[in-house]
């Protein structure tokens, strides 16, 4: 699969970039003998309109960085398109900023087809507005149906120890989060549990999303390899993973009996409570 080509309206340099993302403050550290003011950093949270052929599709709220990756990402990930190379000329542009109003815009090209599927789509989810006989339009607008993902040799022989490597290596690559503490990351990782990616955001689903954005961008989404995060699994991120065809997913926390049964039914391996030394794999 080949990289996708993007544009950026207004192309921020990495320094600029972690800037809008983290904003200084100052705070009060307390401790047993009293307070002391301190110089603090904080998660920025702004939103971000995905646009598609020209109409908003979603306002998300995330960490203005990496926001081309996110739009990416998110359509794949969502069923917007099928295919990384049907999001075309992708372009961010930044409003109002350096404000407390500061936000972004995603404007990416879609296929005509996947365009009048996208309208559709929004119509039905509007008509609902009840939950009918014990919840069940709910579930259904939901799309709980997951596609079956691979079953490749290497994900039926990870072990714990090849899981939590990547576990080992997160915490040195999530420079935003060791700054201002409040971030969610996800890592690709090689079958051999080398991590080769880590995107971050407030949101957990904002950061799987810039992950696989990540991965389209450059070519690489559909390589050998297994999604690992720092949350709790929820059904939500087992439904994306699933859609990309992810065969292996890990987290730091527990799932939910919903992600449990996702993972079932799309026949992927889940693994929870990743700490080291210890990882559980659901059966």
């Amino acid at each position: 699969m080949s990289a996708i080509e993007f544009l950026a309206a207004a192309p921020v340099p990495p320094a600029a970039a972690t800037a809008a993302a983290l904003h200084p403050l100052l705070a009060q550290q307390w401790r047993a003998g009293g307070a002391a003011v301190q110089a603090v950093e904080v998660a920025a949270e702004v939103p971000i309109a995905l646009v598609f052929n020209g109409i908003s599709h979603a306002v998300m709220m995330a960490t203005p960085l990496d926001v081309a990756e996110f739009a990416v990402g998110f359509a794949l990930s969502e069923g917007v398109v099928e295919q990384a190379h049907e999001c075309r000329d992708v372009q961010v542009h930044t409003h109002a900023e350096g404000t407390p109003e500061e936000s972004r815009a995603v404007h990416i090209e879609i296929p005509p087809r996947h365009f009048m599927r996208l309208k559709e789509r929004r119509r039905a989810l509007v008509g609902r507005t009840g939950c009918g006989v014990c919840g069940i339009d709910s579930l259904q607008a939901l799309d709980l149906r997951p596609e079956p993902v691979p079953a490749p040799a290497w994900r039926d022989a990870l072990d714990a120890q090849t899981v939590l490597r990547p576990f080992g290596d997160l915490p040195g690559r999530q420079p935003l989060n060791a700054r201002a503490g409040s971030l969610h990351a996800a890592g690709w990782a090689t079958p051999q549990g080398e991590l080769t990616e880590v995107l971050e955001d407030v949101g957990r689903h904002n950061a799987l999303d810039k992950l696989f954005g990540r991965l389209a961008l450059t070519g690489r989404l559909g390589e050998p390899g297994f999604v690992v995060m720092t949350s709790r699994t929820s059904y939500e991120l087992v439904r994306k993973c699933a859609r990309l065809g992810v065969p292996a997913f890990a987290t730091i926390s527990a799932p939910t009996t919903l992600a449990l049964q996702l993972a079932r039914e799309s026949g992927m391996h889940l693994w929870g409570l990743c700490r080291p030394p210890t990882a559980l794999r659901y059966v």
